[in-house]
């Protein structure tokens, strides 16, 4: 690939063996060093619960199995070498549920095994994201001399969300066959990612009924109940065939079997209906019954009849979410795969659930809340969706509020002060590395600044009375009281924190730190005398509600008025931190790029001592507060940092291709959106066998929509400056506006905008304001 002007570093990928196309995933060709990356890239889900796309039949190579429920999860116990005060007790865990996908496959009484057949050809695995499922084919020749041919098409339905569907297919190929498929169900699953190799799950009961089979489990500490359950039907050729089944049961398992006698050329298939009911939708003692509920309505609407309601429900997602390119399939493939995963993991159906940096896609990270939601992925949800899906968003945090108090608490924070944590499923700190637990905290900075941006954009004023302005108030709190004064520097300080760049722990004075932080302050103070000045009623409730007085607010000023804000007067750049310019100032340019990556190539000492950057830091905050700077002061700060940073986070190339666009330097924003696009199908981060990078997508949608198509919100008013990728003929995306669904074409000889509606809307193209009328296109 070719060179970022700049940061003259190659961008190396790790993989390239995914097939370009405008609308699927395709792999051609089986290599068993693959499969583990293949399970995340080819990963299912539906927003109440995913899996990794492991192989239904037996598989004795190398493999990560996983199945995941959403808000399930279980508190493992903290391993760490030296316990600290404020320590969290435990990390959460999403947990890796029962298996429901398996079907063992018996072929003359030899298992279908594609690590220890004789011959695999034909290979091919293909996730249709337009329509919302996944496809594998293969021929195989077994130990045994027998060839089949197998196609299996297994999907998650976003219609009835506690089920899926497997139709898997064999034909014997060269002699006629006796074929046994063995659905089973498993509950004897351990997470990889274990802390202690705990078993996370008790089994309640393992039973059947007819053809149906039901396992009861229950987490261990936190008592989710899940019903894992399943039924199958087979067929040969397209009869349905009657057939007794065996049963075998274990404590934690429960399998049927089914023979058939298949002469060569006829195709055995068995249809496989599974999924999970859960306690958090259902009473335990109703688990059973509502999966046969589940289970009649599937089997009823058939593996056809579910597919076709996938297609109409993802046409829906796609008709609002697409971002078409014309001209550039790798990159159209890209920015689909990313809108894809992003509305596999969250339909904003459910309050109380998040978006974990994974997903579905496997266990790192935990699975829990990051800052990634406030931070890069609301904007996605709130263009994308109705704007009650962001404000879902904004509203899980208000409901952690009293947690967050506790948090701060437990550092030593008081008077409603909330720290909200790094990480969590509940509200509760569950992060253990200390330099991110106590010193991360600019995390309570991109709560603050989601509700600002949500009001901003969506024009929905009253979440601040109702909910928001107390999680302001608390969070000012937080910082008036973590800032303190120092004499040296006559200003108000930040001490011992870690920024966005993790490269650094226990600075002094980050600047994006101090600026949020002032932010904050300013922002919640600000809120407060709109309240007071336009709902008495609203001022008075929420004032007596938090105890909060004049004489405070005037404290806050002090500080927000008084931020120290290190500055280079030689480089006219703020500095990342105290002693930036103490470091050796190599650019990654220079570096012996056999050192790449420095994460796992260096010991942490030598990090902490570089100068090098893993995602933007000082320029996280000329992203979130854009306007608060000329284009020359962030050409001038990206110019400074963009040379020392070696975008080892993903969620670093977004934040950089936004602002390259903004400079006019589009090679460059090209680069960097390849890399966001296609960070996990080209796994430039050599990890991508441990799952997707989830949150990071929505960056991927901000590249093009904020970077290349420049949306801003300006004054109230929605504003567009455009540019297009040389690389690229026309691009185009559709967002929601306040109510109001406005499409934008971008090519190379202008613009065309297409609002749908009966209400004109004003938009600013170029900094020149233009009325689109209803239903007829305005070409600029």
């Amino acid at each position: 690939m070719s060179q970022i002007k700049g940061n003259e570093y190659k961008i190396e990928m790790n993989q390239d063996y995914i097939q370009p196309d405008n609308w699927s995933i395709i792999e051609e060709g089986f290599d068993a060093n693959r499969v583990k990356s293949s399970e995340s890239l080819f990963s299912l889900g539906n927003g109440a619960m995913g899996q990794r796309a492991n192989f239904e039949e037996d598989y004795s190579g190398a493999t990560f199995q996983g199945s995941y429920i959403a808000g399930v999860y279980y508190p493992d116990k903290t391993r760490v070498g030296w316990w600290k005060n404020g320590y969290p007790e435990y990390f959460a865990k999403v947990l890796n549920a029962p298996n429901w996908i398996g079907i063992k496959v018996l072929i003359n009484g030899v298992s279908l095994d594609l690590h220890t057949c004789q011959k695999v050809s034909d290979f091919k695995r293909v996730l249709n994201m337009k329509e919302g499922f996944y496809e594998r084919s293969f021929k195989a020749v077994l130990s045994n001399g027998i060839e089949v041919a197998v196609q299996s098409t297994r999907l998650l339905s976003l219609s009835y969300d506690e089920v899926g569907a497997i139709d898997y297919q064999v034909s014997p190929l060269n002699a006629d066959a006796d074929i046994t498929f063995i659905p089973y169900l498993d509950a004897g699953i351990t997470n990889e990612d274990s802390n202690w190799d705990d078993t996370f799950w008790d089994t309640v009961s393992v039973s059947e009924e007819k053809n149906k089979a039901f396992v009861h489990s229950r987490t261990m500490k936190t008592d989710f109940n899940v019903c894992t359950f399943m039924e199958s039907t087979v067929y040969l050729d397209d009869t349905k065939f009657e057939i007794s089944e065996r049963i075998a049961k274990t404590e934690k398992s429960i399998e049927f079997s089914y023979a058939l006698k298949v002469a060569k050329g006829q195709t055995a298939s068995i249809h496989k209906f599974a999924g999970y009911t859960v306690s958090t939708n259902h009473d335990i003692e109703n688990l059973v019954d509502a999966a046969k509920t589940v289970l009649e309505k599937a089997t009823t609407l058939g593996v056809d009849g579910l597919l076709s309601a996938q297609k109409k429900a993802w046409a829906a997602i796609w008709e609002m979410a697409d971002i078409a390119i014309e001209g550039d399939i790798k990159a159209q493939q890209g920015i689909r795969f990313n809108i894809f995963q992003l509305n596999q993991t969250y339909l904003g159906k459910d309050p109380r659930l998040n978006i974990g940096p994974k997903g579905f896609t496997g266990e790192k990270y935990g699975g829990s809340t990051y800052w990634d939601t406030e931070a890069y992925c609301i904007p996605f949800y709130m263009a994308t969706k109705d704007q009650k899906v962001a404000r879902n968003l904004l509203e899980y945090r208000y409901h952690h509020l009293d947690k967050a108090i506790e948090n701060a608490a437990k550092l030593g924070f008081s008077n409603g002060a909330a720290l909200y944590p790094m990480v969590t499923m509940n509200g509760e700190e569950s992060h253990n590395e200390w330099e991110i637990t106590f010193e991360e905290i600019h995390r309570n900075g991109a709560i603050a600044f989601s509700i600002f941006n949500y009001v901003r954009y969506t024009g929905d004023f009253t979440y601040i009375p109702e909910k928001g302005l107390e999680v302001l108030i608390a969070i000012a709190r937080f910082w008036h009281q973590r800032a303190n004064f120092s004499e040296e520097k006559n200003s108000h300080v930040i001490l011992g924190v870690t920024g966005p760049n993790e490269y650094e722990n226990n600075v002094n004075n980050n600047w994006y730190t101090n600026y949020i932080a002032a932010w904050c302050i300013n922002y919640a103070m600000e809120q407060i005398k709109i309240i007071e000045s336009t709902s008495e009623s609203d001022y008075v409730r929420i004032m007596h509600k938090v105890k909060l007085s004049k004489c405070e607010i005037g404290k806050w000023e002090e500080v927000a008025s008084n931020m120290f804000l290190p500055f280079s007067e030689k480089h006219q750049v703020y500095l990342q931190q105290d002693g930036f310019l103490d470091k050796e100032l190599v650019p990654v340019s220079e570096m012996d790029q056999g050192h790449r990556p420095i994460n796992q190539k260096w010991s942490w000492d030598r990090i902490l001592r570089s100068p090098y950057i893993k995602q933007a830091d000082v320029l996280q905050g000329f992203y979130f507060f854009e306007d608060h700077f000329s284009e020359e002061q962030l050409e001038r700060h990206f110019d400074f940092y963009e040379p020392f940073t070696v975008h080892e986070s993903s969620l670093s190339p977004c934040v950089h291709s936004i602002q390259a666009a903004k400079l006019g330097r589009m090679d460059q924003a090209y680069e960097f959106y390849l890399r966001t696009s296609r960070l996990d199908l080209d796994d430039y981060n050599h990890e991508v066998e441990e799952g997707c990078h989830i949150t990071s997508m929505a960056g991927t949608w901000m590249s093009i929509v904020e970077g290349f198509g420049g949306m801003r919100v300006v004054d109230n008013t929605l504003s567009f400056s455009p540019k297009i990728p040389k690389q690229w003929k026309t691009y185009a995306f559709k967002i929601n506006f306040r109510g109001q669904m406005l499409k934008i074409s971008i090519c190379h000889s202008g613009y065309t905008f297409h609002l749908e509606g009966e209400k004109s809307l004003d938009i600013l193209v170029n900094g020149n304001i233009v009325k689109v009328t209803p239903n007829l296109e305005i070409t600029v």
